[in-house]
């Protein structure tokens, strides 16, 4: 018997919501950034809530706000920041397997402490836009499937999954203050030492002109960066110093290339903790030395 086709139809996104998986990594030499969900850890615990593939795509939700229906039955779970979430009004649970029935409207209201919530669905989403290999929005050159809106219509892959691998999970708390590791380089020479002195013991805070992009950090004034230079390529995690006394911070949707000296990476575990920052949040670094 064929199994009918389940679709999640969307009823409200919020601020901005986007399907997004592990991205397209390997692509950068063709100018396509790797994209994905910039908070991947929480991606990865909510498909294995429910025996998906790490890689399977969801949905990425800004601030919250989703309201979904689905045609049949369907799992689903929410990671990431913690929100409240119903079933046709009732309270289901956060950071594990639920059930929406058919026709059920699932509700995930405003974060908690967070930016971004995940929601994953048994099967793993299949829309429209697949590029290079994943289901990912790049947000910067517009690959992958269009940001979902109102209306659309989200097909789901085939729920046979494997047994899950957790039972439940907690939310992110993000905390007033996060310490990242950074390692200085490919450019250790635009940094004096009066420069890599004020990284180290400098409280720079979150702006809020940040988004998947790049996270722009306030309060470090560095005085030997604040100059151009050839276009070179730039990896997920680089620390950008612009003329403006910014630093920026690059996350998946970054660009492959750029001007401005990159003074360090900042350290691949820590940048799931920095995609739920909020505007205002105290910055630290913890620098190494660049790596010989």
């Amino acid at each position: 018997m064929t199994r009918p086709l389940t679709n999640l139809e969307i009823l409200r996104t919020g601020p901005l919501c986007l399907v997004e998986d592990l991205g397209r990594p390997g692509l950068a030499g063709q100018g396509v950034t790797a994209s994905g969900a910039v908070d991947r850890a929480s991606l990865v615990q909510g498909n294995r809530l429910l025996g998906n593939a790490a890689c399977a795509a969801g949905l990425e939700v800004l601030l919250g706000g989703l309201e979904m229906r689905p045609d049949t039955a369907v799992f689903v779970a929410v990671t990431g920041a913690w929100c409240p979430i119903t079933i046709d009004g009732t309270t289901a649970a956060f950071g594990s397997p639920v059930l929406v029935p058919a026709g059920a409207v699932l509700r995930l209201g405003a974060t908690h402490r967070g930016l971004r919530s995940y929601l994953t669905v048994r099967g793993g989403l299949t829309p429209q836009g697949a590029f290079g290999g994943s289901w990912s929005t790049d947000t910067s050159s517009g690959i992958g499937p269009a940001p979902v809106q109102q209306g659309d219509r989200l097909p789901v892959g085939d729920p046979r999954a494997l047994p899950p691998t957790v039972a439940t999970l907690l939310p992110v708390t993000p905390t007033d203050e996060v310490t990242v590791g950074l390692t200085l380089g490919p450019r250790p020479e635009s940094l004096g030492r009066s420069d890599r002195d004020a990284l180290s013991r400098t409280r720079g805070t979150v702006s809020s002109d940040s988004n998947r992009v790049g996270i722009r950090l306030n309060g470090f004034q560095l005085s030997g960066t604040g100059h151009s230079r050839p276009s070179e390529a730039i990896p997920l995690g680089a620390v950008q110093a612009p003329p403006s006394g910014e630093l920026i911070v690059f996350l998946a949707d970054h660009p492959t290339t750029g001007g401005y000296p990159v003074i360090g990476v900042v350290d691949a575990a820590d940048l799931d903790r920095l995609a739920q920052c909020v505007p205002g949040t105290g910055i630290r670094f913890r620098v190494r030395a660049p790596r010989q």
